[in-house]
């Protein structure tokens, strides 16, 4: 198994590190699964219109506030 993929007990012992009511969202794109970044917390807006692709969570546009907080497993991007 790859050394950066993460383990069940480990993320446990990540996640015991935030509010526990906080809401977990996941980046995502076309097919396949990815290791993902060390969590955190991000403020997000919800955009229900948006395609499927774009996700219904999006980062908040310049001068736009947050509607809530996530804890965001974003999935490391490769470029190859």
């Amino acid at each position: 198994m790859k050394e950066d993929i993460t383990s069940v007990a480990e993320l446990i012992e990540i996640l015991k590190a935030y509010p526990g009511d906080l809401p977990v969202l996941v980046s995502g794109y076309k097919s396949g699964y990815e290791c993902f970044y060390h969590p955190e917390i991000r403020g997000v807006v919800q955009r229900n219109e948006n395609m499927y692709f774009d996700g219904e969570f999006q980062l908040p546009e310049k001068g736009e506030s947050a509607e809530f907080s996530a804890v965001i497993l974003e999935r490391m991007f490769r470029d190859d």
